[in-house]
């Protein structure tokens, strides 16, 4: 029996409802463009709602002197100089304009007695500029999208996984996909497609991100369309994710018990960060912190698990009580672990996609004409190490001119050619997968994948196990072409695990090669073999399948900018 297929129509389609999704939703139907948004995972629980420190702005509430220039400096020092200028000015020139939309569409921030916005200091930032609801900043602002784009009346698909972007002749019609209960195929024709779906930080063993999110399937999309990705070497490793349990490996211990006096001890009962960074000890910066953990783990001195202990329990129950409540209760379900007695296992963890699919920095557009990326899924901003509080405001500012500019685009067109060709290949691809039914199971795939990745690829790398973990990939690969796929009465997830396993070897494989080519130490980036950093690799990696890596330089920053960028003095700060 053939497959449902329902067609639907629209002017520009939102792939993702995290808040870079829905503020892009918002844009256009403010404007009054017709938007559809489409997420796998329902609205209200989207990865934007675990974000917890803050979101940036130089609003100058607390320090007068703040200016959205050092706010630029500041970014583009934190980046090991890899960020573009003309991303970065354009981000902090609007966070302001950023923020200020946030509260005119209802949203709590945290306040001063006399009403201006907080703002507290986040690591590598000259001045305070980073704003705030408690510790729960990410999901206030999704909550606050969604019911944005409730009274505004987006209408939003959910629970409905994106299998391929439509294209003919390098222009985008719109998108394929199906239900992930009933299998129901959508074929939706749009003029622009905006594309708001995440990283690749799935890829590894341990990571921040939750199960079936953050699977690279945002790149696997936009490459297959014909678009081209920058620096997926670049991903920001936290220090302390748990270790246990299995299904909850890489959860976040948030920075903020480190923050208010956690400390670190290897298995060996040692406080190793005098080693690395006496002064700064754990509020050192995270890039150095990971990289302290993963060497006491790696020469022996870790736990059994493979991990070392945070421990917070000398402080008073009350402080952790108050600033740590969250972390409080994550531990308590998750492990029957009492922070306020015990110390928590934990060790790096993958947490962030620093760079993503190539994007020009005006409009957030890609190489394939109506198809734009916005948030964790572009690139651009952050380089090689990522500012605490800037990934908040970036998918804020580039939501709002990303749906400006996809609404112009379709208005600029005179017809919009389809190719039946390409929806043919579209259901194909979903039909031949329905069918497999070999004997390799893609769940044990992508673990295989997240092994080779953490063995080869993780905090610190090197010429020969990247080439062992493309070796390893390979094998994968070929692997694949036996896969078996089973829906049952439950729903289609296998078969939605089946494209998160397509996502994430071609993102594993843009990963490694590309951290191959990147043959120095930079921000997030270690090279054992390679420890120094090499000015003719400030360039930034474009990797494609048809063209694998080519080299793009990175414009000047301007010198209002450039004659900003100082040593940022770290006493008493956390380096988020």
């Amino acid at each position: 029996m053939a497959a449902t297929e329902q067609r639907l129509s629209t002017t520009v389609l939102v792939i993702g409802t995290g808040g870079a999704g829905l503020r892009a939703s918002v844009e256009l139907a403010e404007a009054g463009v017709d938007v559809l948004a489409v997420g796998k995972r329902p609205k209200d629980d989207a990865h934007t709602s675990l974000a917890a420190g803050g979101i940036n702005a130089a609003l100058a509430t607390m320090d007068p002197e703040d200016t959205w220039q050092q706010h630029a400096a500041d970014t583009l020092k934190e980046s090991y100089l890899l960020g573009d200028p003309r991303t970065t000015e354009i981000v902090t020139r609007g966070a302001a304009r950023g923020i200020d939309d946030l509260e005119r569409y209802g949203m709590a921030f945290a306040r001063e007695h006399d009403g201006r916005i907080s703002q507290r200091f986040f690591g590598a930032h000259t001045f305070r500029r980073t704003a705030f609801a408690g510790d729960y900043t990410g999901l206030e602002i999704q909550r606050t999208l969604v019911r944005r784009a409730e009274q505004l009346r987006v209408p939003v698909l959910e629970g409905v996984y994106i299998t391929r972007i439509l294209t003919h002749e390098g222009a985008v019609f719109g998108a394929y996909g199906f239900d992930l209960k009933d299998g129901t195929r959508y074929r939706v024709h749009a003029d622009a497609v905006i594309l708001a779906a995440g990283g690749h930080t799935r890829i590894w063993r341990r990571t921040s991100s939750r199960r079936d999110e953050n699977t690279g399937d945002s790149f696997r999309l936009a490459v297959e369309a014909g678009a081209r990705l920058r620096d997926p070497e670049l991903v920001q490793f936290h220090p302390s994710g748990i270790i246990e349990p299995e299904n909850a490996a890489g959860t976040l211990v948030s920075e903020a018990a480190r923050g208010e006096g956690g400390i670190l001890r290897n298995a060996l009962g040692e406080r190793y960060m005098s080693r690395y960074d006496p002064e700064r000890m754990e509020l050192s910066t995270r890039d150095r912190v990971a990289l302290a953990s993963y060497t006491e783990i790696k020469e022996g001195r870790g736990t059994e698990n493979g991990g070392v202990w945070l421990d917070v329990s000398h402080l008073p129950r009350q402080t952790i009580m108050d600033r740590l409540p969250r972390v409080y209760q994550t531990l308590l379900d998750l492990q029957m672990l009492d922070i306020t007695r015990d110390p928590v296992e934990v060790a790096p963890t993958a947490h962030y996609s620093m760079g993503g699919v190539w994007v020009r920095p005006e409009d957030h557009s890609t190489d394939v004409r109506g198809l734009y990326a916005i948030g964790e899924a572009s690139s651009g901003l952050h380089g090689a190490n990522r500012l605490g509080g800037n990934s908040l405001i970036e998918l804020l500012v580039y939501g709002r001119i990303t749906g400006r500019a996809a609404a112009a685009y379709s208005e600029s067109l005179t017809a919009q050619p389809r190719s039946a060709g390409a929806v043919a290949e579209a259901r194909a691809e979903v039909d031949e997968l329905l069918a497999a039914d070999g004997p390799e199971n893609v769940r044990a795939l992508q673990r295989a994948v997240r092994n080779t990745m953490t063995e080869h690829a993780g905090v610190v790398r090197d010429e020969e196990g990247l080439r062992t973990g493309l070796a390893e990939l390979a094998v994968i690969e070929k692997r694949m072409e036996d896969v078996g796929v089973h829906p049952d009465i439950a729903g289609f997830q296998d078969l939605a695990h089946a494209f998160d396993l397509k996502a994430a070897v071609l993102a594993a494989r843009a990963t490694l090669e590309a951290a191959l080519e990147r043959r120095e130490t930079r921000g997030c980036h270690n090279r054992s073999d390679h420890p120094d950093m090499k000015e003719e690799l400030r360039v930034n990696l474009v990797w494609s399948p048809a063209t694998g890596i080519t080299r793009e330089s990175i414009p000047p920053v301007p010198e209002e900018i450039a004659s900003l960028m100082e040593e940022v003095p770290t006493d008493g700060k956390l380096q988020e």
